[in-house]
């Protein structure tokens, strides 16, 4: 199982010094990937999390991140796909995979806030047809010239979209989603799944036996699919009663992992930003920071590991 890391994207941790730290760190680490995640909107209770109170633009942080490094992918997991037209996200993701040399892994979501809905003008209805006709957009822009699409939901003139991506035919595109309708939708359609932060790590097995199952019923090779966890992980100290999976010391975590990975995960991310002692506008960026680096060294990649 290949292990990637997420950069500070929210609370008061996601700086421009941090995030050069966090990158170039777990790049001279050896991790195989760098994440970010999308959140536009919060509610002024805070009902959401912490988590989702302050979040960076996650295209314009792999962007940056394309300049500070060069041999981590770049993935985001995920851009909530109803919120901007596919020509626009065409353009954006060409550009990251351009500046990149070629590294974006770009996961799509259906999206669930209303209020994000309604701030974008978005429509929720058919969310699930659209998206099958919005991944066919997207590879139609990324490999036709010219390129021409007119479908139920969406509309491309005959025009010319270039540059095309660095990656060929085009960058690989995750699909999100835990539903039974998602799951087959990631078999038939999309070159890998990535879980949510709300996964329970306990059933991912089943996750991906049924995305898998999809694949074949589709007449696709599951094992060349990427089934990718986002391990939304909290350090704590030893015996500490919020133990439970992806919560704990490092060693203990590390535990966890080792579980993950027997469930048939090829790829996980560590992922700190979901941890409110963290992610938090309110915490102590400098406290997030030095957990931050417990944990980079803690899950590093074993060739590499302190």
């Amino acid at each position: 199982m290949e292990i990637g890391f997420a950069v500070p994207v929210s609370g008061s941790w996601s700086t421009r010094d941090n995030l050069v730290r966090v990158a170039t760190r777990a790049e001279e680490l050896g991790y195989g990937s760098l994440w970010t995640f999308q959140r536009l909107l919060s509610p002024v209770d805070g009902t959401w999390g912490e988590m989702y109170r302050s979040v960076q633009d996650p295209l314009v942080i792999l962007g940056f991140l394309a300049a500070v490094t060069t041999r981590p992918r770049l993935g985001v997991a995920v851009v909530n796909l109803p919120f901007v037209a596919p020509a626009l996200l065409a353009k954006q993701a060409t550009t990251i995979d351009v500046v990149s040399g070629g590294r974006l892994d770009l996961g799509l979501g259906l999206g669930w806030s209303d209020e994000e809905f309604a701030a974008t003008g978005a429509a929720k209805a058919r969310r699930g047809a659209r998206a099958e006709e919005y991944v066919s957009v997207l590879r139609t822009l990324w490999t036709d010239t010219p390129a021409e699409h007119h479908g139920r939901f969406y509309t491309v003139p005959r025009m010319t979209m270039d540059p095309k991506p660095l990656q060929r035919p085009y960058p690989p595109i995750l699909l999100g989603g835990s539903a039974p309708a998602a799951l087959r939708r990631a078999g038939r359609l999309a070159d890998g799944w990535v879980s949510s932060s709300q996964a329970d790590p306990a059933t991912l097995g089943a996750t991906v036996a049924a995305v898998a199952a999809a694949a074949t019923e589709a007449g696709r090779d599951p094992a060349r699919l990427r089934f990718i966890c986002r391990a939304a992980v909290k350090l704590r100290p030893a015996g500490s009663p919020e133990r439970r999976p992806l919560t704990g010391t490092v060693d203990e975590v590390r535990g966890d992992l080792a579980e993950i990975a027997a469930q048939g995960i090829t790829e996980l991310f560590v992922d700190l930003n979901f941890d409110p002692q963290v992610g938090s506008p309110d915490a102590d960026p400098a406290a997030s920071m030095a957990r931050a680096e417990e944990a980079l060294d803690g899950f590093a990649p074993r060739s590499t590991r302190p």
